[in-house]
């Protein structure tokens, strides 16, 4: 029983306290609003806007988050970092909200920490003109501060959709919000021609995302097109980069917007300590007051665009930017595409335009009254005078006027604060002259207010001004993904020559030409064991491994680690999961897959298989299968080209052929043709290849085949190849 009390308990609390504060940090701290500011920046530019920063000169930043904290109650600490991120020395927005004095950090370092408020100094940028036009014209309300003392706007009535021009991202409880910045002439582009027509395809004007930071935006407009349409998806960002020739170095001087130089420096040293990147020498933070400049040493050789296309891959040189359209709409949280976005904010603006044309109508009405009551004395100011002058109290003054010019009491309160001195033709003249001018002017304000098409032109009028004043070149170049080079696993392994061993005893061994110029002791084997063929490779060749069960198995040569001649090499039982009685027999590496395999078996008979039977699509280890097994194997080779081989049977008869003789069978096991005739039952003993004999007269053992060969001369009993022979 006092279990479920206790839990019930708990889920009270959890409604009455935690549900208040979620809302509270969606709607009040984590979210933007359709000016494009959260809460804590708002009030911070309000508050420089009061503080007569808009137009002055530079004041010390403690001395603005100070007068924040009548609107902010979070802490100078909070105010101070909220300030330094829309500064222009920070770097972190396109369009910057602050200009500063001093050190305020950079975006794209963790290590370059900001100036402490008493340090630096700040006043509004100039297009913060556009925040707070007409804001004290009924155009947004406002609302008290928090503990009432003064009041504070709700939204400030942008000129321009801000939301879109500047990156902003927060996370709320349950939800968040990860808003990308594009550029302002393109964005100012898209709603004119919104505006003019809400069916406009955006694409055609706003062209892609971009960063205070530069870099290269790689382009796939089918993910654009979802951002453009719900508001969430993804795209990749990339780092910009030089190479000096003279130097052999490498300049990276743009990096994504969602990195940090010490993020990438931290990456590229613990790849070249895990051996994955051997080109780089050096590394170096170079950045200063030009700008941000990371320079990577390279080693002679080094193919600056292989290497750097191998960093985008394993670093954050190249990262994505996820976005999340999450906007405060009337207090509520909506996810809305680019076209959404644009649509919200011309509704605010329309309306903040009609609530502009409003005050200036109730303003201008109010002073037309005013005149109007005023022309009435002019027809007789003695008469005003003599009203005025009869009149016992006071309070009667105002009640006299109206009765006698037949004027409300608004006109009559005007009228007797006018000076005794100004109680004369040419004033009262001056001021009515305006009478006119006045009516056409609310006319002219009144038609505008009743067409929404002339509301459209007059915000259309502003967005064209406002791209021509303060627009600036895209600073995110953007490349096709087409054009970007895919980089693939095999890409990102290192290539370098290397030569494999294999022993009698099934010990492989990769080692790398390096290692073995440098090494001076002699190859590590086992009692009793010996090399019986060694490869001349590349780490990324693929490495071919006959069995005596007829199997033959893969293994890609970066698989492999690479060993010292001091080492005795991978036990190929245990790497490949031979059988007990199997065997490696033969190896052979190749890169792709050309030439052909020949096999010669005991029974006479040869067989030519192509390189490409061996190939599959997916990567697989081992092929069954991999040659006949009919009759014993005597010989195995990977040819490039046909070439001359000698045949030697078991009663001594040598047979010279070339292999081109020997037709092609893409079937891997195919039994081959007859090669050397038998004759008393003999058979195929050993292969050799013309090289590997002396013979005085070649062409005396050369014959078509199939064929039995000839017996040995004496003459070449002795030579090069045949010491072993006997007749």
């Amino acid at each position: 029983m006092e279990s479920k009390l206790t839990n019930l308990n708990v889920i009270e609390t959890l409604e009455k306290n935690y549900m208040p504060y979620s809302m509270s940090v969606i709607v009040s701290r984590a979210l933007p609003e359709i000016d494009g500011l959260k809460p804590s920046h708002r009030k911070l530019l309000y508050t420089m806007y009061k503080m007569g920063l808009l137009k002055g000169a530079k004041t010390k930043s403690a001395n603005i988050v100070g007068q924040t904290m009548k609107l902010n109650p979070h802490g100078d600490g909070a105010i101070y970092e909220t300030m330094v991120r829309l500064t222009r020395g920070n770097e972190a927005l396109l369009h910057p909200l602050i200009d500063s004095k001093g050190n305020f950090g950079k975006n794209y370092s963790k290590e370059m920490a900001y100036a402490a408020p008493r340090y630096t100094e700040a006043k509004l940028e100039a297009i913060c003109e556009e925040f707070f036009k007409d804001i004290n014209k009924d155009t947004v309300d406002f609302v008290p501060n928090y503990d009432n003392t003064m009041q504070e706007p709700k939204l400030l009535p942008t000129t321009f959709p801000h939301i879109l021009t500047n990156p902003n991202m927060g996370i709320a409880v349950g939800m968040a919000s990860s808003i990308c910045s594009f550029n302002l002439k393109e964005v100012c582009e898209a709603t004119i021609e919104f505006l003019k027509d809400e069916a406009v395809d955006l694409s055609q004007y706003l062209i892609a995302p971009d960063f205070s930071s530069g870099g290269q935006l790689i382009l796939n407009k089918k993910e654009l097109k979802e951002i453009y349409e719900t508001g969430k998806g993804s795209f990749y960002l990339r780092g910009k980069y030089r190479y000096d020739k003279k130097n052999n170095c490498i300049d990276i001087y743009e990096i994504p917007y969602t990195t940090t130089t010490e993020a990438i420096i931290e990456k590229i040293i613990e790849l070249v300590k895990a051996g994955k990147i051997k080109d780089i020498s050096d590394i170096r933070d170079e950045t200063d007051k030009e700008g941000l400049k990371i320079t990577l040493d390279l080693k002679r050789n080094t193919d600056p665009e292989h290497l750097m296309n191998r960093l985008f891959k394993l670093t954050t040189l190249q990262d994505s930017f996820s976005c999340n359209f999450n906007v405060l709409i009337n207090g509520n949280p909506k996810v809305l595409g680019v076209k959404g976005i644009i649509k919200e904010w011309t509704i605010f603006r329309i309306g903040c335009v009609k609530r502009q044309l409003a005050f200036d109508i109730n303003q201008k009405s109010e002073r037309l009254h005013l005149l109007k009551g005023l022309e009435k004395i002019l027809l007789d100011i003695d008469k005003a005078v003599q009203i005025v002058k009869d009149t016992k109290k006071d309070k009667d003054v105002v009640p006299n006027l109206m009765k006698g010019f037949e004027i409300d009491d608004v006109q009559a309160e005007f009228i007797a604060e006018i000076k005794l001195r100004n109680f004369n033709q040419e004033y009262i003249l001056n001021k009515t002259k305006d009478i006119k001018a006045l009516e056409k002017e609310i006319e002219r304000l009144e038609n505008i207010l009743k067409s929404d098409d002339k509301v459209n032109k007059l915000i259309i009028k502003e967005l064209q001004e406002i791209s021509n004043k303060y627009g600036n070149p895209r600073k995110t170049d953007v490349i096709e993904e087409k054009h970007i080079e895919v980089v693939t696993e095999e890409l990102l392994i290192e290539d370098y020559g290397v030569k494999v061993f294999l022993t009698n005893e099934n010990y492989l061994k990769k080692i790398s030409l390096n290692s073995l110029r440098s090494s001076t002791n002699g190859h590590k084997l086992k009692d009793n064991d010996y090399i019986v063929q060694e490869v001349e490779s590349t780490n990324k060749s693929e490495l071919l491994l006959f069995s005596n069960k007829h199997v033959v198995y893969k293994v890609r040569n970066y698989e492999l680690e690479d060993k010292k001649t001091s080492s005795l090499g991978d036990y190929l039982k245990n790497l490949l999961g031979l059988a007990d009685d199997e065997k490696i027999i033969y190896m052979t590496s190749t890169e792709d897959y050309s030439g052909f395999m020949i096999f010669f078996y005991k029974n006479g008979k040869g067989a030519k298989i192509p390189m490409e039977s061996y190939q599959t699509k997916t990567k697989r280890k081992q092929l069954a299968n991999a040659y006949a097994d009919e009759a014993e194997l005597v010989y195995i080779a990977h040819l490039q080209e046909d070439q001359d081989l000698v045949a030697i049977s078991s009663i001594d008869k040598i047979l010279v052929f070339d292999t081109n003789e020997i037709p092609i069978k893409t079937t891997r096991n195919s039994r081959g043709i007859q090669v050397l005739k038998s004759k008393k039952n003999s058979t195929l003993s050993k292969i050799k290849t013309l090289e590997d004999v002396v013979f005085k007269n070649p062409k005396y053992y050369r014959a078509k085949i199939p064929a039995i060969g000839a017996f040995l001369k004496k003459d070449d009993y002795l030579e090069k190849g045949f010491e072993d022979l006997t007749i």
